[in-house]
């Protein structure tokens, strides 16, 4: 009877030190010991070599110069046959000591969250005598692997591989172990199931399962009958299986969300978002790790036309509150308007940029937009593509464009959509609200969607129409037959509301009395904070005996704590110049 040893998957990522690795290995331990990991669904636990509960301040303060560090995840076939996963993982643990000639340090989490138990292995890059621990990549890729697959055979015993073929895998529509076995069976992507009438039974009924699976790659058109009982493999059939698996537990995904959440929505308006698809507006239903170490993130929305969206957002950071509504774009791998827009001044100059021959270039340019383009020039620094000389002058490559390309494309890659905030609040919220809601700009036209008449859609309408019952209580709209009228400057009377309101609210924090900007009027003073509120992001600016609050612009994230100084203007806030008398964007 064919038989052959069990299997443990293993993962490695060798985590490189920097300023903040501490904090990241504080991260991580947490991640390791967050709630519902264990297999009564409490909180995992820390282990090493010898304690049960080992010492995490201890590990931590042992590894703080360290250059780098291990995260091994062990996953073996049959974990939920062990009772406790501890002896498997230091029997592991002191069969890579003996291979390596070295005591390791490390720390571990059994997770039984998932269909696999596995357990999470976080292992210092320091050998006993306090060396570096360099491990060859070919041991992390099979060594490992190796050592763990012969633990669980002696604790299990080899796996008969008839034990492995259920009915179902011969029709599946993802990668199974049929196919595995055909691939290794392959001879340049030819498989010959032909077998001789002295074999035994289970290698016929092995054959037969091989024959109903290579007939079913064949419907699939991931593989070609050569003659009676052979097939050939395409080249990519296995990761076409793979990617069918990987889309079948999203979709498997989705409707745990959807079902946790109550709703009523069939299966065939479930959408993987592709990051080529037109733009989708939703409310978020849940927003999760798309796997444990990559740090890749993906949402689920309740789209506004009906459908369930599933989105994989790549690396994006940031908050996605449950129940905030969002507007999903793709992102462009094209280079920016503004790196064309360097490209053509440079090109004028000799190649060259500075906030002179910007003005000499176009002298209707604002200094916002010349700070602008020096902060482009300044991210694109890393790439090679421009060099600062002493004098502060830049000079361009004559393939900038091709390297705005390729950067935008990287980050295409890192982070596939962009993820526009339209309301951190839920719709049940924004009915009552007496800021400037995503409501108000749907009623006023300032943005319109198309709303289905259920699901997400059906309670924007609703919503709608509470809304706006509110806002004739208010005096801020009124029914002209079956029409309703808005006053024209609605939205600037909810925001200043709302600020005003704000204001009387953190005056007794700062300890100063609140001033509303005036339009045209110049604001110079300290930016203290971002302030969220229902009509969107302001910045809170204080001055020597007094504060006030001003539409916010992402490009102050990095400027909090610093002297700076604009103009108020039409719901926005131009930072102007001024440099003499603080910072001037």
């Amino acid at each position: 009877m064919r038989i052959r040893s069990r299997q443990v998957a293993v993962n490695v990522h060798i985590v490189r030190s920097n300023a903040a690795t501490s904090r990241g290995v504080q991260s991580y331990l947490s991640y390791l010991e967050r709630d519902g990991v264990d297999r009564t669904g409490g909180p995992g636990r820390l282990y090493s070599t010898f304690a049960d509960e080992a010492d995490r301040k201890a590990f931590v303060a042992r590894g703080r110069d360290d250059r780098h560090h291990f995260r091994v995840i062990l996953s073996p076939e049959d974990g939920a046959a062990y009772e406790d996963l501890k002896p498997f993982t230091r029997d592991i643990m002191a069969q890579m000591e003996s291979d390596l000639g070295t005591t390791l340090d490390w720390i571990a989490s059994d997770h039984h969250d998932t269909a696999h138990p596995h357990v999470h292995v976080l292992l210092r890059g320091a050998t006993e005598d306090g060396r570096i621990l360099n491990i060859a990549g070919d041991y992390l890729l099979h060594g490992i692997r190796h050592r763990a697959n012969e633990v669980l055979t002696r604790d299990f015993g080899p796996l008969m591989e008839r034990e492995l073929q259920p009915q179902n895998e011969i029709e599946a529509y993802r990668l199974t172990s049929l196919d595995r076995t055909l691939v290794e069976r392959a001879l340049d992507g030819s498989i010959d199931l032909r077998i001789s009438g002295e074999s035994i039974d289970s290698q016929r009924i092995l054959n037969q399962q091989l024959i109903g699976r290579a007939r079913q790659l064949e419907s699939m058109k991931l593989a070609t009958r050569t003659a009676p009982l052979r097939w050939s493999l395409l080249p990519d059939a296995e990761d076409v299986l793979r990617t069918m698996g990987e889309r079948g537990d999203t979709i498997r995904t989705i409707h745990a969300v959807v079902s946790r959440s109550k709703l009523e929505r069939a299966p065939e308006n479930y959408r993987i978002h592709e990051p080529n698809a037109e733009p989708v507006v939703g409310r978020i239903m849940a927003c999760d790790k798309s796997d444990e170490e990559s740090g890749r993130r993906h949402l689920i929305l309740d789209g506004i036309d009906g459908r369930i969206y599933y989105a994989d957002i790549g690396e994006a950071s940031g908050s996605f509150p449950i129940g905030s509504v969002v507007r999903l774009s793709p992102r462009s791998a094209e280079p920016q308007r503004i790196d064309t827009a360097i490209a053509e001044i440079t090109s004028a100059h000799d190649g060259s940029y500075n906030a002179d021959i910007h003005l000499r270039h176009d002298p209707a340019a604002h200094i916002a937009l010349v700070d602008s383009f020096t902060r482009r020039l300044e991210a694109m620094h890393h790439t090679g593509s421009v060099q600062r000389g002493h004098d502060g002058t830049w000079k361009k490559a004559p393939d900038y464009l091709e390297h705005a390309r390729d950067s935008e494309e990287r980050i295409a890659r890192a982070k596939p959509f962009i993820v526009q905030s339209l309301s951190t609040i839920p719709l049940e919220r924004q009915i009552g609200a007496t800021g400037a809601t995503w409501l108000d700009r749907q009623l006023i036209g300032e943005i319109k969607h198309q709303l289905a008449g259920y699901g997400f859609g059906s309670d924007v309408r609703d919503a709608i129409l509470r809304r706006q019952q509110w806002l004739i209580q208010q005096g801020l709209a009124y029914r002209n037959g079956d029409d309703i009228l808005f006053r024209r400057d609605i939205l600037n009377v909810l925001t200043q509301q709302e600020l005003r309101r704000t204001g009387a609210r953190l005056q007794s924090a700062i300890s100063k009395p609140y001033f509303e900007a005036m339009p045209g009027e110049r604001i110079e003073g300290t930016l203290r904070q971002k302030v969220e509120l229902i009509s969107g992001r302001f910045a809170l600016i204080e001055k020597s005996r007094e504060f006030t609050l001003v539409p916010w612009q992402p490009v102050l994230d990095r400027h909090i704590g610093q002297a700076i100084s604009g103009i108020p203007r039409d719901n926005t806030f131009e930072w102007a110049a001024g440099r003499r008398r603080g910072l001037s964007l």
